[in-house]
């Protein structure tokens, strides 16, 4: 059965980038995952530390996702990359949480982000889930296993277990 998370406050929050689970990267503590993303949108610019210094996760995504300042020219090419280094550093910082995601099994993780096709599954159940997959090969890397079998190939279709109001049964 699915494992479905979103907000920090779920039973999963820890899966989501904006828990409160710092880590040192690239020489630096980020207070967040989402900390981390969102500022190498802007990699060796003012911007960047301006991203870095949010006082939340929130302000940080807010920061990230303005488009006043241009992103990074190859941003598209290591999205994926980026958010794979953030999340297997957070769970290797932190024995707690590393325990949630290894209590999972070989359950399917699903960010249940109603606004989100790339990194969720999107209000339909057509989104990609990036970030439910990436968190599934971090899995199975801290197992000491390469991936899970198809965990890169699968397409998240959810739509069948949403309820008419949206919400995910």
């Amino acid at each position: 059965m699915p494992v479905y998370f979103y907000t920090t406050t779920d039973a999963y929050g820890c899966f989501s980038n904006f828990s409160r689970h710092g880590f040192e990267l690239g020489g630096r503590y980020w207070p967040t995952a989402e900390h981390y993303f969102q500022a190498q949108k802007f990699a060796g610019t003012e911007h960047e530390e301006q991203v870095a210094r949010a006082r939340t996760p929130k302000e940080a995504a807010e920061r990230g996702r303005s488009r006043a300042v241009p992103l990074r020219a190859d941003w598209e090419a290591v999205k994926d990359d980026v958010m794979r280094a953030a999340v297997r550093r957070k769970f290797e910082a932190h024995a707690d949480i590393r325990a949630v995601l290894l209590g999972t099994g070989g359950e399917e993780l699903v960010e249940n982000a109603p606004g989100d096709y790339y990194w969720g599954c999107g209000a339909d159940g057509s989104g990609r889930n990036m970030l439910g997959l990436i968190l599934m090969e971090v899995r199975a890397a801290l197992r000491g296993q390469d991936a899970e079998p198809g965990a890169a190939d699968v397409t998240i279709n959810v739509k069948s277990r949403l309820s008419d109001d949206g919400t995910v049964s």
